[in-house]
């Protein structure tokens, strides 16, 4: 355990798994629909992808939650999408996304290329660079990318799945193919986030929102594996990085030699067990997001259970997956100011 620095930032802090004063808060997709702050630029932009694509924009939605809540991290807005299309995907919302070129062969596998130098993404590359600019040094700025599992199933579906069986029949049928799709993902991803830190980043963030799809087997050949890859070839970025496993309770002993700093986790993973079977990572997560619609006093009775169960050091608050557009403003604030009152004194 190290000790904090003079000039301290909670979140690099707690990544680092150093002692803190508190707990560092931030909530996935807290730049969102539930803001009526976000919904007023939604409309000035018209549609999802040029609100991403518009530095200004994006930046501006981006720093909405740092301002209202005072968050420890602002997570730069985009989507988990949006580097498939320098790499070939054909990508439309409306509002779900839709992927008109889907991978179904290897021919197909083969035609997505990563670009070298990395390209395309330039106004993330604004975008981070803006709201690094206006955040105070306090407060991290937080990049992503999906994971290449995830990723697979988004191009080989087509779109959102419920039943992922195209991507199962897929990676059983075509397995060759399936880990050059993997490998083609993992790099072109590690390309992406350390496009990020280059320009502002200072933690990333990998979404593997849909491990919990597998069972521990195949999740590990096709989930953890790959996830790894892209690891390995991230890790010189200098910077923390989050793997978030969501689904993944079945996989802690696996996530236990995750080459990463932190492990995000789900709201139906045990957090005092996490801690047990994870002890050379910090924690991150994991309040259930369909608390945030009950009573406050109620999110804060389950809040403080959360905390009190969190390690003293290495540990990151926040939700178990991403904050609903449902949930009522004044809720997400019960939820922050519960934790920023907590003290570990």
């Amino acid at each position: 355990m190290q000790p904090t620095p003079a000039t301290s930032n909670r979140l690099l802090d707690a990544c680092n798994r150093r002692t803190v004063d508190r707990p560092p808060v931030w909530v996935m997709r807290q730049a969102g629909r539930y803001l009526p702050e976000y919904r007023e630029v939604r409309k000035r932009a018209g549609d999802f992808l040029t609100l991403c694509r518009t530095p200004e924009l994006a930046a501006e939605v981006t720093l909405q939650p740092v301002r209202r809540f005072g968050v420890d991290a602002a997570i730069v807005f985009s989507d988990i999408l949006t580097p498939l299309v320098p790499m070939g995907a054909d990508l439309t919302f409306s509002p779900a996304p839709h992927i008109s070129n889907p991978v179904r062969s290897v021919e197909d596998a083969e035609r997505l290329a990563v670009p070298r130098p990395w390209h395309g993404t330039e106004f993330l590359d604004q975008t981070l660079a803006r709201v690094r600019s206006e955040l105070d040094p306090s407060v991290a700025l937080i990049g992503f990318c999906g994971a290449p599992w995830t990723l697979a199933t988004y191009l080989i579906e087509g779109t959102t799945s419920r039943s992922f069986t195209k991507v199962k029949g897929f990676a059983l049928q075509q397995p060759e193919a399936f880990a050059l799709l993997l490998d083609r993902i993992a790099d072109g991803m590690a390309s992406y986030l350390h496009s990020q830190v280059e320009h502002g980043a200072q933690v990333v963030q990998i979404f593997d929102s849909w491990v919990g799809a597998l069972g521990a087997a195949d999740a590990r050949r096709w989930a953890l594996a790959p996830a790894r890859r892209l690891l390995e070839k991230t890790a010189d970025l200098g910077v923390p990085r989050i793997y978030f496993a969501n689904g993944g309770s079945h996989l802690l002993s696996d996530l236990s030699s995750m080459p990463c700093e932190v492990i995000g986790l789900d709201w139906r993973c045990d957090l005092a067990a996490a801690a047990d079977a994870l002890p050379g990572h910090a924690l991150q997560g994991n309040l259930d997001p369909g608390l945030l619609m009950g009573p406050v006093e109620v999110i804060r009775k389950r809040t403080l259970e959360m905390l009190r169960n969190a390690p003293r050091a290495g540990y990151i608050a926040n939700l178990g997956h991403g904050i609903t557009p449902d949930v009522p403003v004044s809720h997400m604030g019960a939820f922050v100011r519960t934790v920023q009152e907590f003290s570990h004194a």
